[in-house]
């Protein structure tokens, strides 16, 4: 979907964030579907430009109220999302702006990386810098650009956006010089080492962990660990600093054994966020999904002394287990509807999380997020971007609330407390990603591991 709020708000929490932990509750933050409209044909999104259906943009007048309401109620970040948010960029600058003054700590937004196609074009570092100084000026202090596969022709033919991969090798240093680092995001998929030797697939099955379905989950794995190897090299040879991974978005047709009544419930609304697909390119398995996360897992070390990695491996453990053994296996579920909400392009409404389209929550203005009773229940699906968070503010909040649950967790867990640990320092170190930061080699260097082992 988009970057999370797991990076910025670990490296600053308030006195106001203190609170609200103390209270069972997490730094708030709204993802806002500014557009559904896009110039990409990327076949893991159903908002791409091939799809036909009515499309939608929100309009500033009736955001600017919603923004106000978000800041009064103590929303630490927004997210101007899409479609693609650059078409709109003279909407969402002064909302940015807004927003900041208003008091939300953290403005994010990104791009498929349109605006780097004609990089011969004569006036292309003024146009990247002109973006810049518009990014700097508004507020924002992430910016991600979506980066499908360590192949340029492969993202490229994706995306329908040739010659984007070199505008963007371009372009970096500009932003640098400017003072902003933006994120790469790799929406994961099975090519996102390249298009050669795809990965084995596990054939399609209820994925319970006593299905005699054949899969050699080491095979895939190994794949996967090559795939993200060569990735985040081939971002880091183009000259980024800092990358995100957006776990795969894909549209589930039956709910996974194991999870409550809850989550049944849940998976009978169909994703209002529709970033989703179900082609095999972004298509995983049960099974698949445990090998992925583990590769994931495994291969982030060997990159964190060089390059700012948003994603927690906390995070990644959990869903590891989760996949691996059928069950939460103790994670934390997501705060989606709690602390987290989404807001779509076509109405404006609230929901709990792209995923959860038949709970329409109506206008934010009109509730109050403090008065959600519920608890945090649902584990369907992994998207990032409060999932992450979710699992990785799930030990703080329990410091203030539930000490000697989490002591207990962390005495009978210890590859789960030290990984967390690691990964709460490892935020620290990384001034939380932040876009305006820049990275602090000396800093990095110190989480360099030849070997991800727990």
């Amino acid at each position: 979907m988009t970057a999370h709020a797991f990076p910025h708000a670990a490296s600053r929490v308030s006195l106001a964030d203190l609170r609200r932990l103390a209270r069972g509750r997490i730094p708030g933050q709204v993802v806002i579907q500014y557009t559904d409209r896009c110039n990409a044909s990327c076949v893991q999104c159903g908002m791409r430009t091939g799809n036909r259906f009515r499309r939608s943009t929100l309009r500033p007048e009736f955001l600017a109220p919603q923004i106000e309401a978000m800041a009064a109620r103590g929303v630490a970040a927004i997210s101007f999302t899409g479609g693609e948010p650059l078409l709109c960029l003279d909407d969402i600058a002064p909302l940015a702006r807004r927003a900041r003054a208003a008091g939300i700590r953290y403005v994010r937004t990104g791009t498929n990386g349109f605006f780097f196609r004609d990089h011969e074009r004569p006036d292309f570092a003024a146009r990247v810098a002109q973006l810049a100084e518009t990014l700097l000026t508004s507020g924002f202090n992430a910016f991600w650009i979506s980066l499908d596969s360590a192949e340029a022709d492969l993202h490229e033919a994706n995306r329908g956006l040739p010659g984007v991969v070199r505008g963007i090798a371009k372009a970096l240093p500009i932003f640098h010089a400017h003072g902003l680092f933006p994120a790469a995001n790799l929406g994961i998929n099975r090519h996102t080492g390249g298009r050669d030797a795809p990965p084995p697939h596990a054939p399609r099955d209820p994925g319970g962990p006593g299905d005699p379905a054949p899969f050699d989950a080491a095979a895939f794995q190994a794949h996967f660990e090559t795939a993200f190897r060569r990735f985040y090299a081939f971002v880091e040879s183009l000259g980024f600093t800092t990358v995100n991974a957006c776990y795969p978005m894909s549209a589930e047709e039956t709910p996974p054994p194991g999870d409550g009544p809850e989550s049944a419930r849940v998976h009978a609304g169909e994703a209002v966020y529709a970033a989703t697909s179900a082609d095999d390119f972004i298509r995983f398995s049960r099974r698949e999904k445990a090998a992925l996360f583990a590769a994931l897992f495994q291969v982030i070390p060997e990159f964190r002394g060089r390059l700012r990695i948003f994603t927690p491996r906390s995070s990644l453990l959990s869903l590891m287990r989760h996949y691996g053994g059928g069950t939460a296996n103790g994670h934390y579920p997501c705060r989606g509807g709690i602390d987290f909400f989404f807001m779509d392009a076509a109405l404006g409404h609230i929901f709990p999380c792209g995923y959860r389209g038949g709970e329409d929550l109506g206008l934010f203005s009109e509730f109050d997020p403090d008065g959600m009773a519920a608890a945090p229940f649902c584990n369907r699906c992994d998207w990032e971007c409060f999932r992450d968070p979710s699992e990785f503010f799930g030990p703080v909040m329990d410091v203030f609330t539930r000490p000697l649950s989490l002591a207990k967790r962390f005495f009978s867990d210890p590859a789960y407390r030290r990984t967390w640990i690691e990964d709460m320092r490892y935020a620290l170190a990384c001034d939380g990603c932040s876009a305006v930061i820049p990275p602090h080699p000396a800093r990095l260097a110190r989480f360099a591991r030849p070997n991800a082992s727990v």
